[in-house]
């Protein structure tokens, strides 16, 4: 199958390479492919595949609050580039977002027909490349994903992985609660839901929840260290952009088609396993 990665070079994209590499992959990323700039709509259509894989995206959550403009012009018209190549192609469109969609208020998982309602500029501009997604491109399957980590690029485990290595304390949020995912579990699912004829929305995550508190004395743990892990408040980690307090993601759609991802620990000791194994090469 002909199957276009925007993003390519991204922790997602990388691992949808992995997980993909016996498919015919057509890779675009920065600089020859800029969602800023509609050329990218041409390359698309030029390049012809079946399936978009969408990962391409403006993700600094703080970073969003700053370039606002940047945040919307990436996430929301490079996402209407991308949908109205698909949809002259007639391919399958399969778009990435974000739990931070919804501002958080609820305690209970929320589920794909829950309303959004984001709080920062990062969620705004997801849901607006959503909407220009499905409105757009007819055969679209938004996947909203929560607190992603790959072994490609930065995140949450490998900062703390490094820091728990050189510092005699962490203090890490507890007051905010999501669905770590493994990116290569994520690229799996991508890659069975791209054949399937599920379209709208649907939600993928590892199972289970924690807040970044608990995620990261997990890490601490899985790396045998015993230095301890403090619980503050989002206030008094003073980031910028507001965050939702609880973002946990029902998964009703992807049941429906198949078996749930693996719990979050596993998904996370697999992980540090292999990069464990990588540094040690």
């Amino acid at each position: 199958m002909r199957i276009l990665i925007t993003g390519a070079q991204g922790q997602l994209g990388q691992a949808l390479q992995q997980t993909l590499s016996g498919e015919d992959l057509i890779l675009k990323d920065l600089p020859e492919f800029d969602l800023t700039r509609p050329d990218c709509e041409s390359q698309i259509v030029a390049a012809s595949p079946a399936v978009i894989l969408h990962a391409g995206a403006y993700t600094n959550v703080d970073g969003a609050e700053r370039e606002s403009n940047r945040a919307m012009v990436v996430n929301a018209q490079g996402t209407s580039f991308v949908a109205r190549a698909a949809a002259t192609l007639n391919a399958r469109l399969m778009y990435v977002s974000t739990d931070y969609v919804f501002d958080g208020t609820q305690t209970t998982p929320y589920r794909e027909e829950d309303a959004p309602h984001p709080i920062n500029v990062y969620g705004q501009s997801k849901r607006a490349g959503e909407i220009a997604a499905l409105t757009d491109c007819p055969n679209t399957l938004v996947v909203r994903t929560a607190w992603l980590y790959g072994h490609a690029g930065s995140n949450f485990v490998k900062t703390i992985m490094k820091l728990a290595g050189e510092k005699p304390f962490l203090d890490v949020v507890g007051d905010q609660r999501g669905c770590p995912t493994n990116a290569d579990d994520l690229a799996k699912v991508l890659k069975d839901l791209a054949t399937s004829e599920l379209r709208g929305i649907c939600h993928v995550t590892n199972t289970g929840d924690c807040t970044w508190h608990e995620f990261a004395e997990a890490i601490v743990s899985f790396m045998g260290l015993s230095i301890p892990v403090r619980s503050i408040t989002t206030v008094q980690a003073g980031r910028l952009a507001r965050r939702p307090p609880y973002s946990v993601l029902a998964q009703g759609r992807l049941s429906t088609v198949r078996t749930p991802l693996p719990h979050w620990k596993d998904a996370l000791a697999r992980f540090m396993n292999a990069t464990s194994h990588l540094a040690s090469c």
